[in-house]
């Protein structure tokens, strides 16, 4: 067989058309070059070796692999360096799931996490001029911005300073939220506790506090979902911690992601009445909408951390009225057929009972989810991985 080919006779010897060719060529599946008389010519044993093993197949969901360490999701649950997310957040606050994350080291204290008070005054100062409306999620990508300007050294991508600033950053997250009425709570505290005296409704009830907890050790990291794939990227060019977290804070808010939780929250509000369930999911079916809160990409056959979420709910507020209106929701998704209930179901209804406003939910989730977002990063960092996608190019030939 001589070295090289014509694009005719390697579609002859696959047994695909020269188009189908000139696509493995853009994918980088054969190697072309130009020969003597100018004509496009392949690598024989290129093309040889891919008529043996047979042609790439197309998938619906294109995957990139990359190898990593942080996270590892089983059969219903995300396992956090080898260890059961949901059995960790039973009694870890989000600093010991970051340390763990971000280290491998467990912590059996909790340092105080901070932000500098003239970084969060300037974060605040860039929501002036917001108008009321704006998602909470919204204000986190006004914030990091700013804490980003505000902070010079924040090209440092050594681990120790990349963890710094990841503990700066979430603080700083949390602190330059406005608080729900108004209010002016501490600074002080575990980042959960923060975030519930910032979100939290007048009349919601105390023991939700530490189901916000226990959603935020939960969420705070989930392997190459689309955000932690847009701050790999960012973090493969040498994009520092702060344009990292700023780049999966603009995926999260997708509504198949994070803004999930939002088309929960939406849905929960209307429906005033269990017998209003049908009623309110039937008109999303009707519209051609996808019921948030059902299914999920992975885990075909369940996402283990919703149920585990919504029984933290049941225990902390057992007998509240607005559970009955979750559970017709629920049974009726059952009685559709749906997929089974995920995770941003359980977080939405959380956002719900705790009196938070509108988008409190997708905001909890782009806070924990920094944790690993940063925990990513710092792989990136140390073993960059050249994340460089080919298109399958599908339209006209030159």
């Amino acid at each position: 067989m001589t070295r090289w080919m014509t694009v005719e006779e390697a579609a002859g010897r696959l047994g695909v058309k020269t188009a189908t060719v000139y696509a493995y060529v853009s994918r980088g599946v054969l190697t072309r070059r130009r020969g003597a008389d100018g004509r496009s010519v392949l690598d024989s044993e290129e093309v040889e070796r891919l008529a043996l093993r047979g042609r790439p197949r197309r998938t619906g969901r294109p995957e990139l692999v990359i190898e990593s360490a942080v996270t590892l999701l089983g059969a219903d649950r995300p396992y956090y360096r080898g260890r059961d997310a949901i059995v960790l957040s039973d009694t870890w606050h989000l600093e010991h799931a970051a340390g763990w994350l971000w280290t491998g080291v467990d912590r059996d204290h909790l340092d105080p996490w901070t932000a500098p008070a003239e970084a969060v005054a300037a974060a605040r100062a860039a929501q002036a001029g917001l108008p009321v409306s704006v998602l909470p999620l919204e204000r986190l990508q006004v914030i990091v911005t700013t804490l980003a300007a505000a902070d010079p050294v924040r090209l440092t991508l050594e681990p120790a300073a990349v963890a710094g600033i990841g503990q700066s950053l979430v603080a700083g997250l949390v602190d330059a939220l406005p608080a729900v009425g108004g209010r002016s709570p501490a600074v002080e505290g575990p980042v959960a506790e923060r975030l519930w005296a910032k979100l939290a409704g007048a009349g919601a009830a105390p023991a939700l506090a530490d189901v916000l907890r226990y959603a935020m050790v939960l969420l705070a990291d989930h392997e190459l979902a689309a955000s932690t794939l847009a701050a790999r990227v960012a973090a493969s060019v040498r994009a520092d911690p702060y344009a990292v977290v700023a780049a999966g804070l603009g995926v999260v808010s997708g509504a198949l992601h994070g803004g999930a939780s939002l088309g929960t929250e939406a849905m929960l509000a209307e429906t005033s009445e269990p017998a209003e369930a049908s009623a309110a999911m039937g008109r999303r079916l009707r519209q051609g909408e996808r019921v948030p809160g059902f299914g999920h990409a992975v885990y075909r056959a369940g996402d283990g951390r919703a149920p585990a979420l919504l029984a933290r709910i049941r225990a902390a507020v057992p007998g509240h009225p607005r559970l009955a209106v979750a559970d017709a929701i629920l049974a009726e998704a059952d009685r559709r057929r749906l997929p089974a209930v995920n995770v941003d179901f359980a977080l939405g209804l959380l956002a719900h009972l705790a009196g938070m406003p509108r988008g409190a939910g997708e905001a909890i989730f782009g806070v924990a989810r920094t944790v690993g977002w940063l925990a990513h990063a710092m792989e990136e960092y140390a073993h960059p991985t050249k994340l460089r996608l080919r298109a399958s190019y599908t339209g006209p030939l030159p």
